[in-house]
This record gives C-alpha cells, structure tokens and sequence, in this order.
C-alpha cells in the first residue's frame, strides 16, 4: 500500500474513534477533538511506516507489536495534553483506535 494510502486509511479509521471517545470525556468539542486526533497521527505515523519498512522480515512482527504499543503510548499522552485529559482515558481510546486502523489494515492487506 502507498504511504499517502496508508495515512488516509489511519486518519479515516481513527478520528471517529477518538472523537467519539474522547468528546464525551474532555470539554472540548468533535472539530477540537477530531483535529487532534489529525494531529496526532501526523507525528506517529510517518515514523512509524519509516520503521516499519526498515525491520527484516523475522522480526517484524515484534518490531510491529512494539511500535504500535509506543504509538499508543505516544498518541495518548499528545490527545491527553492537546485536550487537557488526566488518567487513563486517552490511553484506552489510542488502544482502540489504533486497534481498529491495524484491524482495517490487516482486512484490506489480507
């Protein structure tokens, strides 16, 4: 898949699932939100498809499971400081929107 591909089937699959999730729990409202869900997957994803392209063919599945695990990692504490969120909801909503872009991938990619 192209990386321009890649990054629009992660924006597309992630910003509803951030912005429904995290809507409800911030004061902010679903444009804020869903602009800060862009927004953090404009800083993860590049590095993360570079990476991803770089490991050898034995050890990408754990390369994989570890950057996605630092992406929902990283993506959480940029929602959490961009809404001013405390605790664990913007790391659970991360676990879930990165779990459904990779479900998406995994679907498309076969």
């Amino acid at each position: 898949m192209p990386y321009p591909a890649a990054l629009a089937l992660t924006v597309v699959t992630e910003v509803p699932v951030y912005a429904a999730a995290l809507t409800v729990a911030s004061a902010a409202g679903p444009v804020r939100t869903a602009s800060a869900a862009v927004m953090v997957n404009c800083v993860t994803h590049p590095p993360l498809w570079w990476f991803l392209r770089h490991v050898p063919g034995g050890g990408y599945w754990a390369a994989f499971a570890a950057a996605e695990s630092a992406v929902l990692l990283i993506e959480g504490r940029l929602m959490s400081r961009a809404l001013r969120l405390r605790g664990p909801v913007p790391y659970a909503a991360s676990a879930a929107a990165n779990a459904v872009s990779v479900l998406a991938g995994f679907l498309l990619l076969g």
